[in-house]
């Protein structure tokens, strides 16, 4: 496979990934919104998601307060904001449009349609567009893509790279929304284990559409322990951190060997989950969750360049 399509899958996939991803934080956002105390940590609910996408000094460039309105605006239709979803559909459509003479019809013309509507609803009444449709729309597109790639693309190399592309994007967001929770939106450590630590363990499970199978893996026990354990340990989870890691290091171990050597990606690969298989999720609260997400995402950067230099992409 050419080097410039297996790129255009990894990057159709991520930027489809992170579209659902911003969809995610803000309904994190709304619905910490509704607590009473929840603006009074470190940062509001709001500006916390900005910080989670890597946004924080480009918004603040536009001179916005990080307001529900503003920051909806900025994270779903902003044109200047390379991560809002607007751009990142746009982004997703180019790189299959690219590829298209290695995927199905059908990925195609889900992406296509998506794109399209997405348009239609930017000329439609702005009744339309309100924060919960808007959201609630990303994931179900974001979702269609993915079920069109599995059940109609060949499950050669272009497989391995559009699901690589997803899952380290993946990885990367639920960190992201995990450190979002224990670092920026508890006011005080006094709370911790409080009816707001709680609500916000709770609304973080909603924002991964993880609510009940959480209930059912741990019987009800909402711990903010078990609700790490299941969004980092759990290999049952599918957004957790080792389950994301495991289908990486899968997609890069049958890439090495259909080329007939093991990358340095699936070296790191490989490394970032052995770690996590070893670890315990006690040990990571005891040494710093904040610290332990923090590695995570510099790690997953890495991984990410390894996999530029590996297959010889430009980057995007």
């Amino acid at each position: 496979m050419l080097s410039r399509t297996a790129e255009s899958l990894y990057w159709a996939s991520r930027y489809i990934e992170r579209a659902e991803s911003a969809a995610r934080l803000l309904m994190v956002a709304y619905r910490m919104s509704l607590m009473p105390t929840a603006g009074d940590g470190h940062e509001n609910e709001w500006a916390s998601i900005l910080a989670a996408a890597g946004v924080s000094q480009a918004f603040a460039a536009t001179g916005q307060q990080p307001t529900a309105e503003a920051v909806t605006q900025y994270m779903i239709f902003d044109e200047s904001n390379p991560s809002s979803i607007r751009n990142c559909i746009a982004a997703a459509r180019e790189n299959v449009r690219a590829a298209r003479p290695s995927l199905t019809s059908d990925v195609w013309e889900t992406l296509n349609s998506a794109y399209l509507q997405f348009l239609d609803l930017l000329q439609g009444p702005p009744a339309r567009r309100d924060l919960f449709s808007m959201c609630e729309w990303t994931k179900a597109s974001a979702a269609a893509v993915r079920g069109s790639f599995e059940t109609t693309q060949l499950q050669d190399e272009g497989y391995d790279f559009f699901n690589l592309g997803c899952f380290i994007e993946r990885a990367d967001n639920t960190a992201r929304l995990l450190d979002v929770k224990y670092y920026v939106l508890l006011p005080t450590i006094d709370m911790v284990g409080g009816g707001v630590d709680q609500y916000q363990w709770a609304a973080l499970l909603r924002a991964v559409s993880a609510r009940r199978a959480f209930h059912w893996a741990y019987k009800g026990d909402y711990s903010p322990e078990k609700i790490a354990h299941f969004l980092i340990l759990n290999p049952i989870c599918p957004r957790s951190l080792i389950h994301c890691c495991e289908r990486i290091d899968h997609h890069l171990s049958r890439l090495g060997r259909a080329y007939g050597q093991r990358s340095l990606a699936g070296r790191l690969a490989a490394g970032m989950y052995g770690d996590l298989a070893e670890n315990d999720v006690r040990r990571i609260v005891e040494d710093g969750l904040h610290e332990f997400l923090s590695d995570f995402i510099a790690q997953t950067r890495k991984l990410d360049e390894a996999v530029n230099r590996s297959y010889m992409f430009w980057g995007q």
